[in-house]
């Protein structure tokens, strides 16, 4: 017996344009165009595109606080996907009885872990009472614990064996599917592309650059990206936005490099900059596998990375790139000092496009689309 026609539920609280998570899943739509599949987002709020395949269902209880707003839509999301009667429910949040669970955020006990090694000690034991903290945690159990969690999706052998290790999952329950990045929409520049794109920066034609991409600076490392442009003569573009910005402009003024440092804000097109810069520094204190990654060396950027980062696994040492601790200020240093300008030396970034090229839409949806079906033929056996 074969299903014609299936019902897919994605779930996922909300969009945002900056997301690394919400730019997964829409190019995951993107990529699932399959006449037997029809799709559907379970959504607080959705400010994407849409194409006229795809259903958005907007759940959005309220919710005053941080956490009211998360439970409320998982226990909304829940009820409306049981009444809809979705063939599979893939969900990107922690929600008890999914059938899929893609861990596109990680796991929140190893994020913890991470954290703790760069707040005081007063904020380590607020952070064991903190009920947000605690919910989410508990959220993270009982989904991991559910009988009828079918897949885990991972994104990192990293992030499998995280999930492993804290809640003892059996192997057999995950699928490691890594992003997918379209290598057209994100090309190397051509003649001219680079010289203009730093112009706009007022950024030397000579001057080796370094990109920092990501929103929340302090998880994605900028405070050591800065310490390791600093005692060099490197360039530093900072893309993404933090309500503490203004402390990572002091920190420059007090290296005496900000005349080095391009704050840029938000960017709905990274392209340009990625085209200005010649390598990506991302010292991220724990990620699973930002798109930046992808994004960066499909440009033909080399990427200097952390050990809990799941783009690391795409980084062999001096080739695509460097892999060190995330508050190993010294290697950092060392490695932006190391890299080379794509003018002069382009092997790195030759090397760092071409570990990317197979990671495509087509074959993201043709394993999307196998694990899907396989899970329907297991449900009606």
């Amino acid at each position: 017996m074969r299903y014609d026609k299936y019902r897919l539920a994605i779930v996922r609280q909300r969009y945002r344009v900056d997301g690394g998570a919400e730019r997964f899943i829409s190019r995951t739509l993107e990529a699932l165009h399959d006449s037997r599949l029809e799709l559907n987002i379970i959504t607080r709020q959705w400010s994407g595109e849409t194409q006229s395949d795809w259903c958005v269902h907007i759940c959005n209880p309220g919710g005053r606080s941080r956490i009211a707003r998360l439970q409320g839509f998982n226990i909304a999301a829940r009820k409306y996907w049981k009444k809809q009667n979705f063939d599979l429910v893939q969900s990107h949040e922690r929600i008890v009885d999914c059938d899929i669970f893609r861990a596109g955020d990680g796991v929140h006990r190893a994020w913890l872990e991470q954290r703790a090694r760069i707040i005081p000690s007063y904020q380590r034991y607020l952070t064991k009472i903190n009920r947000y903290h605690r919910y989410v945690l508990a959220a993270e159990k009982e989904m991991f614990h559910s009988s009828k969690l079918k897949k885990i999706i991972c994104n990192s052998a990293m992030v499998q064996s995280q999930i492993m290790c804290h809640y003892g999952v059996t192997k057999d329950k995950f699928a490691l599917i890594y992003n997918a990045i379209d290598s057209r929409h994100f090309p190397p520049p051509v003649e001219g592309q680079r010289r203009v794109a730093r112009e706009i920066l007022s950024i030397p034609e000579q001057a080796c650059t370094l990109i920092f991409v990501g929103s929340g600076f302090a998880r994605k490392g900028l405070r050591q990206a800065i310490f390791a442009v600093a005692p060099t003569n490197r360039y530093l573009i900072v893309v993404g936005k933090d309500k503490q910005q203004s402390r990572y402009e002091a920190l420059t003024k007090t290296l005496d490099c900000q005349d080095r440092v391009r704050f840029i804000g938000v960017q709905e097109n990274v392209l340009p900059f990625y085209h200005a810069a010649d390598a990506l520094i991302l010292p991220t204190l724990y990620d699973p596998f930002p798109n930046v990654i992808l994004e960066s060396m499909s440009c033909g950027l080399p990427v200097i990375t952390s050990q809990t980062c799941g783009g690391a696994e795409f980084i062999n040492q001096g080739r695509e790139g460097f892999v060190c601790d995330a508050l190993d200020i010294g290697s950092l240093q060392a490695f932006a000092a190391e890299i080379p300008c794509r003018d002069r030396d382009p092997t790195m970034g030759t090397a760092a496009r071409q570990r990317v090229s197979t990671y495509t839409p087509e074959n993201l949806s043709h394993q999307l689309i196998g694990l899907y079906q396989q899970l329907l033929s297991c449900s009606i056996r």
